[in-house]
């Protein structure tokens, strides 16, 4: 969208339209919620960006988002060190914490493969991955990547290279959503379905 507007309020709408999943539609409409709301809301809103930069960093350990040198999670010694869940994204961990189901620890890779936006593997925290398993604490390797092109490309990527390090790896199940219809599931999302199907009734 060209620029519509003049000075401060166009450069407003060009850096939010910047943001992942911000049209320029959306853009403008929080531009103009902005100039309409109240100096301290906005204050607020500037104070708290400045603060998350400041404050917030990557963990050394999973890269997951932390306020210290290592995560909640990384520094929790209730969970288990024998299992690590590799995702994309801190986002992730933030999904897989909220099913209360998993109680080992995180990878975050930063990312995907994907060589459309020349993404490989070397930018990727694979090597840091490699190097947690070495001391062969580890036993099982869950790919938790995301049930994309990217995100299997990844997981079958890293599968081949921590079979041989005779740790196990698993992948999370997908398929069919609860209280989805099977005629508008696609061919991906249905086929594995059917490689995860397991026996009932017995």
């Amino acid at each position: 969208m060209a620029g519509v507007y003049e000075g401060a309020v166009q450069d407003l709408i060009d850096e939010l339209g910047r943001l992942p999943g911000v049209g320029p539609k959306s853009a403008q409409r929080i531009a103009f919620h902005l100039l309409a709301a109240d100096a301290g809301d906005v204050r607020r809103l500037a104070d708290a960006l400045i603060e998350v930069k400041a404050r917030v960093r990557f963990c050394e350990v999973c890269g997951n988002v932390a306020e210290a040198e290592r995560c909640r999670v990384c520094v929790d010694p209730r969970r288990s060190d024998d299992v690590i869940c590799v995702v994309e994204e801190p986002k992730d961990v933030v999904a897989i914490e909220r099913t209360r189901e998993f109680r080992g620890r995180y990878h975050v890779l930063g990312g995907a493969i994907n060589p459309i936006e020349n993404v490989g593997p070397d930018d990727l925290r694979i090597k840091d991955l490699l190097s947690r398993l070495a001391d062969g604490r580890v036993q099982e390797v869950i790919l938790a990547t995301d049930p994309n092109v990217e995100g299997e490309a990844t997981a079958t990527y890293l599968a081949r290279l921590i079979g041989p390090m005779g740790v196990t790896v698993s992948r999370l199940a997908s398929g069919l959503p609860v209280g989805g219809d099977l005629e508008y599931a696609d061919e991906v999302t249905l086929g594995r379905a059917f490689e995860g199907r397991r026996v009932v009734g017995r």
